[in-house]
Parts: structure tokens; C-alpha cells; sequence
């Protein structure tokens, strides 16, 4: 009689992105927002922000196209152009919902300024709330002050909870505020909390994401913004662990009733978070001109680098990637280590 068979026990898995069923590889994202980034940085400072525009949505539309998935454009340009909100896109494939922006920061590549990037968030069906085309009143922060901070509260009072998050005092916070006129008030207040200041000239989400990531030295985000822009920011604090709250901030009678009519009735209502990238999400970034977080496009003489963020609330990683794009088959160049001579 032959001695029972002993099983061996299974060695426990170590979690993998569904590529069924949901979205497909985080990586394959990465394609849009860098072809996007290579087509813009073309435009940087010729000061013709709509050819910088038209030529990273081109290149998005392009590259998303080929991707085997059938995409629903729910965050888009806010005008009907090819990644307007309601497009389908994709090859065909996997359902997603996607919220985009293929460059933020418009005037500053126009200008030849710094901190512009291509961005993309993913995610399966029903994964991004849809809201108004209106502003947002709204602050973000990274996860060692999550579910501390309230928008309800001053801004002093929430840069002092921020300051003892960090063991440091208000005037050793960074806020970070777009520069334009209807934050005059808001940053009265932050100066007389004695916080640090930096006016951006452009670039909401990137203002967010800087404020979670360690080491870029800024700890808030806030002012008022798009809702485009909320959602998109959502997506990516939710990767990185970090918090946002938003309000509409509507400005005529007949915002209120767009709100009304898309189902929320409580104007006041502070969206979190959850509440507006509420399903899994893969968030990707690419730098189109040199910033604090990401590094721009550098043209070569036959290739071109980038610089590229790529988070996954699935894989539960947070991905910079540096990659170098050859524009001939016939390769002259060589492959430098990044930042080597």
C-alpha cells in the first residue's frame, strides 16, 4: 500500500494588479502621458498656448486609442475637442472611466515656465464622481496630517494642526496658492499665521501632489479651483495616502442649480477624498517642463528623456520612472545613467 501523498502548503501570494475585470497594467498608462509630454515640451515658450494644447491632445487621444480597453472620458477638456468629457476611447477591451488633463499648466509652457505636467487617472466603471463645471474651495495634505486638517476651520487654525503634525512651527509650513486675484484674502491669512507662501502661476494638482510627497518641503495646498481639477487630485492623494476636502464654490444662481440638477442638494457639502475617487485608481504623471516634482522633457540628438510619476491603489506602489525615447531605429546615441556626464 503506497503511503498517502502529502501536499505541500501554497506559499501566499503577494498581491497583483486584476487585469480582468478592471483595469489593465499601471505601466501601459504611462504611454499617454508621455507622448503627450513629448508633444508639448515642443512648445515650450514659443508663447502659443494653444498649439502647446492641441499638440498634447493629439498626442494622448493617439496613444489611448491604441490601448486595449474601452474608455469613458468622465473628467476631460471642459470644451468638445477629442478627449471631451462623454468621449469613448481605447481599442476596445477592459471598461474604465478615465479623468484627464493631457497638460496642465498651459501659460506656463506658453511662457516657458516651470512645473508643467500630463496627467492621467484610471479607473473602473463608476470610479470618479461626476460634478459641475464649476470652482472648488479646497485644501490638500499629505498623510501624516490626514483626518486632521477641516475646511470649516480657518486657515490659521489648520496651518498651526498642520505645524504639530510635523513638529514644527507655523512659520516653518509651506502653503502653496495659485496667484490669482480672488485669493487675495486667503493669503492675508496665511500670512498672518506667519506660514511660508508660494504662489504658483498655474497647476492645481501638481500643487497637491507636491504637499503629500515628502521632501518637496511644501505641507499644504489650497485655494479655489476647478472641479476638474479636484477630482484629478482626489485620484492621486488617494494613492499616495494623503487628504483632500473640497466645496463648491458657486458664483451665479444658475451654478447652484447645475449642482441641484447633477443630485447635490447640500451646496455646503465638503467632498472628501473617498467621496470623489471613491473605486481603485492608477493615477500616472509625466513632467513636461522641469518642477519640484517631476523633471521636464530633455530633447537629445536622437531621443528624448522623461520623467514620470505612476501610483496604483490596486498594486499599492508609487512608481518613478525614467525613460529615455529613441526617435530613429538607427541609434547614435548612447544610454546615460541619469545624472551622469
Amino acid at each position: 500500500m503506497n503511503p498517502p501523498k502529502t501536499q505541500t502548503p501554497k506559499k501566499k501570494s503577494e498581491p497583483v494588479a486584476e487585469t480582468t475585470g478592471a483595469v489593465c497594467s499601471c505601466s501601459h498608462y504611462a504611454r499617454a502621458t508621455e507622448a503627450a509630454a513629448l508633444a508639448s515640451a515642443r512648445w515650450l515658450g514659443r508663447a502659443d498656448r494653444e498649439g502647446a494644447e492641441e499638440a498634447a491632445f493629439t498626442a494622448m487621444r493617439s496613444s489611448l486609442d491604441d490601448l486595449p480597453i474601452d474608455g469613458r472620458i468622465v473628467v476631460g477638456a471642459a470644451d468638445e475637442g477629442p478627449l471631451a468629457a462623454g468621449q469613448r476611447i481605447g481599442a476596445g477591451g477592459v471598461p474604465v472611466d478615465l479623468a484627464l488633463d493631457p497638460l496642465e499648466g498651459r501659460e506656463v509652457v506658453a511662457r516657458g515656465g516651470s512645473g508643467a505636467m500630463s496627467m492621467i487617472a484610471i479607473g473602473e466603471p463608476g470610479a470618479f464622481v461626476t460634478l459641475p463645471d464649476m470652482y472648488m474651495r479646497r485644501m490638500a495634505v499629505g498623510p501624516r496630517v490626514r483626518d486632521r486638517i477641516d475646511l470649516r476651520k480657518p486657515v490659521g487654525e489648520n496651518i498651526v494642526t498642520i505645524a504639530k503634525a510635523f513638529g514644527r512651527n507655523p512659520n516653518d509650513i509651506t502653503t502653496i496658492v495659485l496667484d490669482r486675484p480672488r485669493h487675495h484674502d486667503l493669503i492675508d491669512e496665511i500670512r498672518h499665521s506667519g506660514a511660508r507662501i508660494k504662489l504658483i502661476p498655474d497647476g492645481d494638482v501638481t500643487a497637491s501632489i507636491s504637499a503629500a510627497i515628502r521632501g518637496t518641503n511644501d505641507h499644504l495646498a489650497i485655494g479655489i479651483g476647478g472641479t476638474r481639477q479636484a477630482v484629478l487630485t482626489a485620484a492621486a492623494l488617494r494613492c499616495l495616502g494623503g487628504e483632500l476636502q473640497a466645496q463648491l464654490w458657486p458664483v451665479s444662481r444658475r451654478e447652484i442649480e447645475q449642482a441641484k440638477a447633477t443630485g447635490i442638494d447640500d451646496i455646503e457639502r465638503i467632498f472628501t477624498t473617498t467621496d470623489l475617487a471613491p473605486g481603485e485608481v492608477i493615477f500616472t504623471a509625466t513632467g513636461v517642463s522641469n518642477g519640484d516634482l517631476l523633471r521636464g522633457v530633455r530633447f537629445l540628438a536622437d531621443s528624448a528623456r522623461t520623467h514620470t510619476l505612476v501610483m496604483c491603489t490596486r498594486c499599492n506602489w508609487v512608481r518613478f520612472i525614467d525613460s529615455v525615447h529613441f526617435f530613429a531605429r538607427e541609434r547614435r546615441e548612447e544610454v546615460r545613467l541619469l545624472g551622469s556626464a
